[in-house]
């Protein structure tokens, strides 16, 4: 059960973002140096198109305007919600303050783990499962850069990857008819459809692991994957496109 590309999208970007940034490298300075984002404006507003845009992409797997897409839109919504106050929360729990880009990317992990389960549950479901995934991405996030000191820069394994495992687990609970869900199709248990949704997502890793390993390694044989030292303290905007601040 993954109604809108739980796994497809958001548990195959994760892997890939992860073997890609372990095969590619730290970068420079990285964990040493404080790499902040370079434009929080920009940040919050592509936020906004997202979670507006994220109507679409969930409510459209219906393919009609119909109670389902109706359904989706509104659990689509309490999932990114719940999800961005959890991970508000968190933060201010454990570092004395809220911030801005943690309270966005909680939104985003919302957004990728309600998913796979958005035309599957209900409200209940949704706000669970919001819950769930500002919870586990906010550690995950944390674990990653602060304990594995993996680079993955736009924290998309802990945050696509892990909240797309985490919904598509889930939707195989609250897809229940005592939880507010759709139901699970005759003669299917929450047992049962628990473990097909493990098995899909251990598929899935396993597949987009494989693969992604395997063209990394080649694009590293036919040309290369990482500049030079030189080519990335003077800064790949300036040494690739002749781009810079300045010129937009």
């Amino acid at each position: 059960m993954d109604f809108a590309g739980g796994t497809v999208v958001h548990i195959n970007a994760g892997v890939a973002a992860l073997v890609a940034a372990l095969v590619l490298g730290r970068r420079k300075g990285f964990p040493e140096t404080a790499m902040p984002p370079h434009n929080l404006t920009m940040t919050v507003a592509g936020a906004c198109m997202l979670w507006v845009g994220w109507f679409g992409f969930n409510a459209g797997s219906a393919l009609a305007a119909n109670g389902t897409a109706g359904m989706t839109m509104l659990v689509t919504h309490i999932g990114a919600a719940a999800a961005s106050l959890t991970w508000m929360f968190c933060e201010w729990i454990r570092f004395g303050k809220p911030s801005v880009l943690g309270i966005v990317t909680g939104m985003v992990a919302g957004l990728g783990t309600i998913t796979p389960a958005s035309g599957f549950v209900g409200p209940l479901g949704a706000l669970m499962i919001g819950v769930t995934a500002g919870l586990a991405c906010f550690f995950a996030t944390n674990f990653m850069k602060r304990t594995l000191h993996v680079d993955d820069s736009l924290d998309v394994f802990p945050v696509h990857g892990v909240g797309g495992m985490i919904g598509t687990l889930l939707t195989g609970v609250f897809a229940a008819t005592t939880l507010g869900g759709v139901g699970f199709a005759e003669g299917v248990t929450m047992g049962k459809q628990v473990t097909t949704q493990l098995t899909g997502i251990f598929a899935t890793v396993a597949w987009c692991g494989i693969v992604t390993f395997i063209l990394l390694k080649l694009i590293d044989v036919t040309q290369g994957l990482r500049v030079t030292i030189e080519q990335e303290t003077e800064g790949l905007d300036t040494v690739l496109h002749n781009e810079t601040g300045y010129n937009l």
